[in-house]
């Protein structure tokens, strides 16, 4: 059965985002092969305002061929989108009920893993509701004092067993876990 992977960059204490949203303390490096990960799945799930801001962003004109390779792939997945705003959009699926029916009928479809890309409040549902199956969090190293963290408003402790771990070259080390009762 296809797994659902929260594959997410984190800061040392804990943020996801800083206080206004900014995400520029993230590395891509090249020896951390996102591009694997990419290959990996071909599905990715969305919460409403992190697909208004990334699932269908289109880089400059004069970006990088490799940035623009990396948006096509992107791009070429199958998208999900959770929100209370459903809506009609041709490059996504619009879901505003029923999370945990959903997504146990999109893992019993054929296909690779899935993405759960965000945003916070998506996470949110799905560890309240155990829907997560990897947890590959890449610590980067920075601190940043404030923002919006991870983990927060958990009702439960989330008990996880570590896979692997991986440390690339920028300072960035990725813990891969599995929750306990998987």
């Amino acid at each position: 059965m296809r797994k659902i992977i929260l594959d997410l960059a984190v800061t040392l204490d804990g943020f996801i985002e800083g206080p206004n949203g900014e995400t520029d303390w993230c590395i891509m490096d090249g020896d951390m092969n996102f591009t694997g990960f990419l290959d990996s799945i071909d599905t990715i799930l969305y919460g409403r305002v992190s697909y208004d801001a990334w699932g269908t962003y289109q880089p400059e004109d004069h970006a990088a061929p490799e940035e623009t390779e990396f948006w096509k792939t992107i791009h070429s997945k199958n998208k999900y989108v959770f929100s209370g705003q459903p809506r009609k959009d041709p490059g996504a699926v619009f879901i505003s009920s029923g999370i945990a029916g959903k997504i146990s009928e999109i893992k019993e479809q054929p296909g690779k893993d899935i993405w759960l890309y965000g945003g916070a409040g998506l996470i949110k549902t799905f560890i309240t509701l155990d829907l997560i199956d990897v947890y590959r969090i890449s610590v980067h190293p920075v601190a940043l004092g404030s923002g919006k963290p991870l983990f927060e408003d958990l009702k439960e402790r989330l008990k996880l067993k570590l896979i692997t771990t991986n440390v690339f070259r920028s300072g960035v080390v990725q813990l891969i876990y599995e929750p306990e009762n998987k």
